[in-house]
């Protein structure tokens, strides 16, 4: 069975292929294909650590109501920038301050993820645990396939952590 860690690294290598993608696009038609993918990813994948990672990080790791704070902070800042390139044609200043913010406030995050936040998790969670919410984290993915059922809305750190703990 997959490590739920595993998979969450997978998606980060695509996160930045994505980003990669995004710099060698070479007209507005390219860039919106690839911004749209990689925006609905950025958005599932916030929202399957939210359901599944999170709320076992927060009560089992040494720095777990930290590192969860400001994950969920992390990932509302992606989600704030995601929606402001929509407000904006493809392309243009406006559009591409948004994307890089979100790439920006992305890059940060899966450093802190990988770095701090993934090695807690490890730590504290046996095989089995990472194997089943493993499970749980494809499962999530196939329920919610192009982000069906899901609402990317910011949620507030404090209150998350303390619903969690």
């Amino acid at each position: 069975m997959d490590d739920i860690t595993a998979l969450i690294m997978d998606d980060h290598a695509a996160f930045r292929r994505g980003f990669a993608r995004l710099d060698d696009a070479r007209d507005d038609a390219e860039r919106l294909a690839i911004w749209e993918a990689l925006a609905l990813h950025l958005d599932v994948h916030a929202e399957a650590e939210e359901t599944i990672l999170y709320p076992h990080l927060v009560r089992h790791g040494d720095d777990g109501e930290d590192e969860t704070l400001d994950a969920i902070g992390d990932h509302n800042k992606i989600r704030d920038a995601i929606a402001e390139s929509k407000r904006h044609p493809v392309g243009s200043d406006a559009w591409w301050a948004a994307v890089w913010t979100a790439r920006r406030e992305n890059s940060e995050h899966l450093a802190e993820e990988e770095d701090e936040a993934l090695p807690d998790f490890r730590r504290h969670a046996g095989v089995e645990l990472r194997a089943e919410l493993g499970a749980r984290w494809l499962t999530f993915y196939g329920d919610h396939k192009n982000g069906r059922n899901l609402r990317f809305q910011d949620k507030d750190p404090q209150a998350y952590v303390d619903e969690h703990r």
